[in-house]
């Protein structure tokens, strides 16, 4: 995993420990088998995708992780085939919580948010969502392509 520079690859470095913390703070994954960056901007958000040791057998092995300056999430491969497709889930997913949280309110559906339910974090997650989908999204179909 290389950053555009040093400091860039540091901070994804930073946040691939991050990823894997996350995974492994459930009950449910036993262990990370493989780990593989997607995408990624340091500092912002990136993509992973891990291969876990499931510890039940209706577990995924296989999952998504998005981390960065937004809250973590995970997502079963079955949704998105490429980081791009990953993010792009996950702003959805995440942009049903901000319609909400503007009233106050949250759901036990959709990407659980590790803040409270405010008009405020809302707002400021709104902001993350826009970049995440005006600016970052389009830089990884475009490296996807690329990469093609």
């Amino acid at each position: 995993m290389w950053g555009d520079d040093e400091t860039d690859t540091a901070l994804l470095k930073e946040m691939s420990a991050a990823a894997q913390d996350y995974m492994q703070s459930f009950s449910w994954c036993k262990a990370i088998r493989e780990a593989y960056f997607g995408d990624g901007y340091g500092g912002i958000v990136a993509v992973f995708l891990f291969r876990i040791e499931p510890a039940r057998a209706e577990i995924d092995e296989w999952l998504w992780t998005i981390v960065g300056d937004i809250p973590p999430a995970y997502l079963v491969l079955d949704l998105c085939k490429s980081p791009s497709q990953a993010l792009d889930v996950y702003i959805h997913g995440v942009s049903k919580w901000v319609s909400l949280a503007k009233q106050g309110k949250s759901s036990k559906d959709g990407n659980p948010v590790n803040v409270p339910a405010t008009p405020e974090n809302a707002a400021v997650l709104e902001k993350r969502l826009k970049t995440l989908r005006d600016v970052i999204l389009p830089a990884f179909a475009e490296s996807e392509a690329e990469r093609a």
